[in-house]
């Protein structure tokens, strides 16, 4: 039915964290939503790319270092190290 389905992450949560921040005085809903499906496309990307090495370690969890060896092998994830 509208955008708020189209969002997995709570919109109300992700409104909060964005007003949390002292340097954002207003975001209007279409802005909230653009947030949230960023932030859920950005984690099913690196949580992809980790699995790879966690099947490399003939694994089926993510462990931290399956992240760790994600942000350093893809040039995407720089800003993360």
């Amino acid at each position: 039915p509208g955008p708020a389905r189209m969002a997995r992450l709570p919109l109300a949560r992700v409104k909060a964290l964005v007003k949390a921040d002292p340097d954002v005085s207003l975001a209007s809903q279409e802005a909230v939503f653009v947030l949230a499906r960023a932030t859920e496309l950005f984690v099913e990307t690196i949580a992809k790319d980790a699995y790879v090495y966690a099947q490399q370690g003939k694994r089926k969890t993510l462990q931290r270092k399956d992240l760790d060896n994600a942000i350093e092998a893809i040039d995407e994830f720089a800003f993360l190290e």
